[in-house]
C-alpha cells in the first residue's frame, strides 16, 4: 500500500469496490460555500440557514451537563444518538469534524467539529455483516475475497480525503482499502443506484467493504466538511456491543464518561 502524502490527502492504494467500475454522477466540482443536508424520509432538503454559523467548541462550553449533539430533525438511533453525544462529552474527536456511520440502519452522520450536523444520508455498506477486517485483505484482488471477507469493520479512524488511482475518496481505514467514496454502477447486477434510493436496510448489503453514498451528499457535504483537514468516522458494530469496540462509561445519573474509545 502506498503511503500518507504530505498533506492531509491520502494517495495510492486501491479502494476494494472502485476498482469494479467508474464512478456514478457527475465529478466534484467546487462549492462556492458549505451546504447542510438532512435526510426526511428518502429525501434530502437544506438545513435552515440559521445553522449555518459557526458553533462554540464544545471544550469551551461552560460547565454543566454535556450538551447533545445537534441532529436537527433527521431520525437517528439510540446508539448514533449516544455515541455522538460521548464524542462532544468526551472531546474525542479533538475539535475535528466526525462521522457515525450506523451500520444496523445503513446511515451516515456527518457533523462539524462542534456536534452540528453537516448532513446525513443512506449508504451502502459491505455485503456480509461483521465488525472486523481480514487481515491483509487491503492488498489482495477482488477475485480471492470471498462473500463472507466484505466486511465494513467497526472502530475508530481518522479519515482524509485522498485518491483510489484517478478518483477522489475519503479514505476511513487505508490498510484494509476501506473508504467512503460516490456510489458507483459496478457490476450491474449489483444495482447499486436503485439499493440506494430504497428504504430498504437490507437492499444497502453489497460492497466489498467500503461505504457507498449519494454523489450529491459526498460532494456538498462529506468534500466540504473535510476540505484541508483530517476528521474522524466512528463506525458502529452490528454484531458486537459498542462497549465492546469503544470503551463508553457512564457515571453517576448516566452521563458519558471521559474515556478514549478503543479499536478491538
Amino acid at each position: 500500500m502506498g503511503k500518507m502524502a504530505s498533506s492531509t490527502k491520502i494517495t495510492g492504494g486501491a479502494c476494494l469496490v472502485l476498482l469494479l467500475a467508474g464512478l456514478a454522477g457527475p465529478a466534484f466540482a467546487a462549492q462556492s460555500a458549505p451546504s447542510r443536508m438532512i435526510l426526511a424520509g428518502d429525501a434530502f432538503q437544506a438545513a435552515p440557514n440559521a445553522s449555518e454559523g459557526p458553533a462554540p467548541l464544545y471544550s469551551s462550553a461552560p460547565a454543566g451537563p454535556p450538551r447533545p449533539a445537534n441532529f436537527l430533525v433527521t431520525i437517528a438511533s439510540d446508539d448514533a444518538r449516544r455515541m455522538a453525544d460521548w464524542v462532544l462529552a468526551s472531546d474525542d474527536n479533538g475539535s475535528l469534524p466526525f462521522v457515525i456511520i450506523d451500520k444496523v440502519s445503513a446511515k451516515v452522520f456527518v457533523f462539524d467539529k462542534a456536534g452540528q450536523l453537516r448532513g446525513a444520508s443512506m449508504a451502502l455498506l459491505g455485503l456480509t455483516r461483521g465488525d472486523d477486517s481480514v487481515p491483509g485483505i487491503g492488498s489482495r484482488r477482488l477475485s480471492t475475497i470471498g462473500p463472507s471477507e466484505r466486511t465494513t469493520p467497526a472502530g475508530r479512524f481518522v479519515a482524509a480525503l485522498g485518491n483510489d488511482f484517478s478518483h477522489d475518496v475519503l479514505w476511513i481505514d487505508y490498510g484494509s482499502s476501506i473508504s467512503m467514496h460516490r456510489v458507483i454502477i459496478g457490476n450491474p447486477g449489483d444495482h447499486r443506484l436503485q439499493r440506494l434510493s430504497t428504504s430498504s436496510v437490507d437492499d444497502k448489503r453489497i460492497t466489498y467493504g467500503c461505504v457507498n453514498v449519494p454523489v450529491k451528499f459526498y460532494n456538498e457535504v462529506v468534500l466540504q466538511t473535510f476540505h484541508d483537514t483530517t476528521g474522524i468516522v466512528y463506525i458502529l458494530p452490528e454484531v458486537k456491543t459498542i462497549q465492546q469496540v469503544f470503551s463508553l462509561s457512564t457515571g453517576a445519573g448516566g452521563a458519558l464518561g471521559k474515556n478514549s474509545p478503543q479499536i478491538r
